[in-house]
Parts: structure tokens; C-alpha cells; sequence
């Protein structure tokens, strides 16, 4: 006996289980199926869900022609569609609209969680598989690569691993991973722009096993080309990142990290990004606490046994401003300089720290020595 596979709303802000045979005329015409609830569905999302589009003659294409970029990066669609997850792979609440309630009733209490023996057990497991994927993303990357070749990349490895892609229709998000590159902070979507020799690249992965997330991202140096300031911020993002680890034990406050990064930063001529911050990890991908980066911050918390969380330093060679680009996910450099980032996943002890997304010895990548 065979059963129907299921289908979900393709509208970025939907993503619902249908029976609706709507289909897009669009994508027919180029052998994409993307089913919609009904007109409603369609026309509201009809402005993002064309980015999927081919134009005819055209490789690929600036879907924002008009748009003041701070830099030289450029978005490159058509997008590629959204990547299948098989139905077995357990997934968290928000893979089908969108939307993680959990995290919104979490989000309530405000509380951070301490985590049991067991519940530590698991998060350290899904840590491990997505360390195994950011490595074999890493070791792929190559001028010439694009980031969406990137993606499929760690999709595939995701799904092999029993797992499913965190970023993944999270608030709509339409691919497996970020990638942010040169001048993007973060939440760069993946596009068919190729690497280039000389670019910096961070993979941001997460993914979620057995009922838990995992959360770690790296900056890496593309080809030879490195430039002095390129090599400047990837490495004091690194070595802000190791710094503020050591920091970290139990009684520690949480805001006082942000002062530990900030110092060695501006030691480099380098700014602290404030938009962003680290964050709870464990049954929801993000929760409490929040760890801010920058000096003088008010992160309310301090470090105890049992608790999971992320320090994510986003580091800039020019101001700490950011602006969005308009696909509302792409984070850059207000003045289009270089920004890189790097993110472990930690666990305090009962005498210090452990880090769940530390490097081995076939990792990819790694520190150089500044020019």
C-alpha cells in the first residue's frame, strides 16, 4: 500500500499541509512544482516566491537592481526551490509555517534552562553531527563554489546524519545554512554567486537531532588571495571568540563578555556588531539567555551548571553599523567593509566551561599568521 506524499503551501509566510492542487504557471513552465493554499496564498507571497524563478537567457540575475549595496557582493538569483526533507527525519514546529511557538511561549517565562544529565547527553550528540557537517562543508569551499552549491552540500550531509537543517523554513528562511560573504555580518541566503578567490565565508550551521539544536559557525579564506585586512578581522573575530571562552565558568555574568570582546577588537581596529547576540540552545534553537557582544551591555544572567548557549562574536574592519538587504535576512556592513564571525557552542560545568563545537584534528581551516 502506498500513501499520497504530503504537500505544503510553497508561500514563504504559509508553508501549511494542503490538498490544493493551485499550482504556480510559472514554474510549471520551467519543471518547478510549487502547490499554494488558494489565490490568497499566491499573490500575497507572489514577490518572494519568484526569486525561484529562471529568467530566460540569463544565468543568473541582481533581483535588486536598485538597492544602494554598501559593498561589492551582490545577490545572484534565480534562488534554487526550498530543499526536500524526508518525511522520517523528525522536525521542529516551525518546518511546516514557519513560525517556532515554542521559542514565542519560552520567549514568556525568560527563563534559562539547566539542562539534565540526559538532556546534556543529547545536545552534546547533535553538537558532534553538526561539527561533521560544518567540516565537510568547509573542506568544499573553493573559488568558483557557490554558496548554493554550499547549502546543498550540508542539506545532504543533515539529512544523512538523521537530522534536520535548523535555518530551514525558520521564519521563512528558505535555505539549510547562512552564508555570509565579505561584507555580509550574517543570514546571508545562499545564491548562485561563486566564490571567489580572496573572499572570506562564514558557514553558520545548525541542526536539529533527536529532538535538539545545535548551533556553530566559522569564517574561512577563500583560495590564496588573502589581503592584509581580510586576514585582520577573520582572526581577531577568532581570537575574541577564544578569549571570551576562557572567560566563561560558573558565577560568571553574562554581560560581562561583551566587555572582554569588545577590548581585544578595538586593540585590532576593529568594531563589535550590536544587533546580534548569542543565545540558549538545547529543545529550541533559540531561548535564553541572551549574550551580547559589545562593552557595557545589560544581558541579565549569570553562567551556571547545566547551561547551553552560544557566543557569537560578529566582528567589523570598519563601523559597527549594519543595514538589511531586501530580501529582510541578509545582514551587512553599513559601510561595506569586511565583517567576519565565528560561534562555539558551550556547556558550563561544575569547574569551568566545555566546548560542544570545539575543532579536531580533520577540520578545516583554521587560524594564519596576520601579514
Amino acid at each position: 500500500m502506498t500513501t499520497s506524499p504530503v504537500i505544503y503551501c510553497a508561500a514563504p509566510d504559509c508553508g501549511k499541509e494542503t490538498t490544493s492542487s493551485l499550482k504556480c504557471p510559472v514554474c510549471l513552465k520551467q519543471g518547478l512544482t510549487s502547490v499554494f493554499c488558494d489565490q490568497s496564498c499566491f499573490k500575497r507571497n507572489w514577490a518572494l516566491h519568484k526569486s525561484i524563478h529562471n529568467k530566460p537567457g540569463v544565468e543568473r540575475y541582481d533581483p535588486f537592481p536598485e538597492f544602494n549595496y554598501t559593498g561589492k557582493v551582490r545577490a545572484q538569483y534565480p534562488l534554487t526551490p526550498k530543499r526536500i526533507v524526508p518525511d522520517h527525519i523528525a522536525k521542529p514546529d516551525y518546518s511546516a509555517n514557519g513560525q517556532p511557538i515554542s521559542e514565542h511561549v519560552s520567549d514568556r517565562s525568560g527563563k534559562i534552562p539547566i539542562n539534565s544529565e540526559d538532556e546534556i547527553k543529547q545536545i552534546k550528540k547533535a553538537a558532534t553531527l553538526a561539527r561533521e557537517v560544518l567540516d565537510i562543508a568547509a573542506a568544499s569551499i573553493k573559488p568558483g563554489i557557490t554558496t548554493d552549491e554550499l547549502d546543498e552540500i550540508v542539506h545532504n550531509a543533515t539529512i544523512e546524519r538523521d537530522s534536520y537543517p535548523s535555518p530551514l523554513n525558520y521564519y521563512n528562511f528558505s535555505k539549510s545554512v547562512c552564508t555570509s560573504v565579505n561584507e555580509v555580518i550574517c543570514h546571508g541566503i545562499p545564491d548562485k554567486r561563486p566564490l571567489e578567490d580572496g573572499d572570506i565565508v562564514n558557514l553558520d550551521i545548525s541542526l536539529y537531532h533527536n529532538g535538539y539544536h545545535a548551533d556553530m559557525n566559522e569564517t574561512y579564506y577563500v583560495g590564496e588571495k588573502l589581503s592584509k585586512q581580510a586576514i585582520n578581522v577573520v582572526e581577531t573575530a577568532r581570537e575574541c571568540l577564544d578569549l571570551a571562552i576562557k572567560h566563561c565558568k560558573p558565577g560568571v555574568t553574562f554581560r560581562s563578555v561583551g566587555d572582554i570582546i569588545e577590548k581585544h577588537a578595538k586593540q585590532n581596529n576593529c568594531s563589535v556588531v550590536r544587533t546580534y547576540v548569542g543565545h540558549g540552545i538545547g529543545k529550541l534553537f533559540h531561548c535564553a539567555p541572551q549574550v551580547a557582544h559589545y562593552a557595557r551591555n545589560k544581558s541579565p544572567g549569570i553562567m551556571k551548571p547545566g547551561m547551553v548557549f552560544t557566543i557569537e562574536p560578529m566582528i567589523n574592519a570598519g563601523s559597527y553599523k549594519d543595514i538589511s538587504w531586501p530580501d529582510d535576512w541578509t545582514a551587512v556592513t553599513a559601510d561595506g567593509s569586511l565583517s567576519a564571525q565565528f560561534e562555539h557552542e558551550l556547556l558550563i560545568t561544575e569547574t569551568g566551561v566545555e566546548v560542544l563545537s570545539a575543532r579536531n584534528e580533520k577540520s578545516a581551516g583554521g587560524a594564519v599568521k596576520r601579514i
